[in-house]
């Protein structure tokens, strides 16, 4: 069964770096693009960065501080590099993905399950 497994998160004080990563397991064909979106209590969750055929797009709380990316030797682990962070990035981070599980089969839409990131100030 395809699934995201979501690691790397912990405690970091503000204006340090943490990095986490994706991997997406269970006989995948293809991923379309990969998302990050984070969540707080009492908040709706929020979109954070998108891979896309390559090319990254990013909320704007995250321009100039995270990068997203695809990694070099396993193309089924993709990664969220965050820097500078500060304590209001403290969330649950989710990574979303939207794969085929064949050549020409729809899309379908997958989530982890998260990693928690908490920012001290």
């Amino acid at each position: 069964q395809a699934q995201l497994v979501e690691s790397g998160g912990g405690l970091v004080q503000a204006g340090g770096s943490l990095s986490l990563s994706c991997a997406a397991s269970g006989n995948i064909y293809s991923i379309n693009a990969m998302r990050w979106y984070r969540q707080t209590p009492g908040k709706q969750r929020e979109w954070v960065a998108t891979l896309r055929d390559g090319s990254p797009t990013y909320a704007d709380p995250a321009k100039g501080r995270f990068t997203i990316s695809r990694d070099r030797a396993e193309n089924t682990i993709y990664h969220l590099l965050m820097n500078n962070l500060k304590p209001e990035d403290t969330a649950v981070y989710l990574c979303n993905a939207d794969v085929r599980m064949r050549r020409g089969g729809p899309l379908n839409t997958l989530w982890g399950q998260g990693t928690q990131v908490t920012v001290s100030s």
